[in-house]
């Protein structure tokens, strides 16, 4: 793995060197684009809107539109606008991770300490282990600013960043039920189904079953072979259907 961050964690006065690998990868078939007509590879090309001509990655630069001026910014500026960010992960307080809603996680990363930073390192995985805490604090990476969640993982720590409340979306103009509360028999039965279908967290029992259906059509289009394409449609039916449909669930599920 190659690190796409190289700083410190600031821990109160302890500072601990790490390096932030990505710890996720996609499961999804690498698909290529091409041209109907020839089955040519479609490339995009980084353009010139006034020339019409490719640009170099070399010869690109980030810019701000300042009440219709640009203003050219490099690499310094960057690092100039807050350097402790851009070096360091500063934890500023101690959560349960309970009390961070699932909409705000992000993307989560592997945290490596430095060799000079090995005990500070098993010092705060252990810490947040047995408080059952962990550290929220924030970085700059790629020229933004993030949130992130620093906690225990095996013996590992782990980084996941997470969103500012203002990159939430407001909820009002979409349209949910005010009307039609559930009753009490209605509700005993769905929490009767929740309890049958209960059961400890195991996400290795989740396989990306999609992909490989689909590597199986691509191999049989291969060889020539017809695809069958069964064809799905959502039913629409009656809020009075409800019962019948928890009672159907109930005895599937039993």
């Amino acid at each position: 793995m190659r690190s796409i961050w190289t700083g410190a964690i600031g821990f109160g006065l302890v500072n601990i060197p790490v390096k932030v690998y990505s710890a996720s990868q996609d499961s999804t078939l690498d698909l290529d684009m091409l041209d109907k007509k020839d089955h040519s590879k479609i490339k995009f090309q980084r353009v010139n809107e006034t020339t019409g001509k490719e640009v170099p990655w070399k010869n690109i630069v980030k810019a701000y539109n300042l009440q219709g001026d640009y203003v050219v910014l490099d690499e310094k500026d960057f690092a100039s606008a807050s350097p402790e960010k851009s070096k360091v992960i500063n934890i500023t307080s101690f959560v349960d991770v309970s009390e961070v809603d699932s909409i705000y996680f992000e993307t989560p990363y592997f945290l490596e300490p430095d060799k000079a930073g090995e005990k500070a390192y098993r010092l705060l995985h252990d810490a947040l282990e047995k408080s059952g805490k962990a550290g929220l604090g924030s970085f700059v990476l790629r020229s933004k600013e993030h949130l992130c969640i620093i906690k225990p993982h095996e013996d590992i720590l782990i980084l996941n960043r997470i969103r500012f409340a203002e990159e939430i979306r407001s909820t009002s103009e979409l349209s949910v039920p005010k009307k039609g509360k559930p009753t009490a028999a209605e509700m005993k039965m769905a929490l009767t189904l929740i309890d049958q279908l209960s059961a400890p967290f195991e996400i290795e029992k989740f396989k990306d079953t999609y992909s490989a259906e689909l590597m199986k059509v691509i191999k049989a289009k291969a060889k020539g072979r017809k695809i069958e394409r069964p064809v799905l449609k959502v039913t629409h039916r009656r809020t009075d259907d409800l019962m019948a449909q928890l009672k159907a669930s109930l005895k599937k599920a039993s």
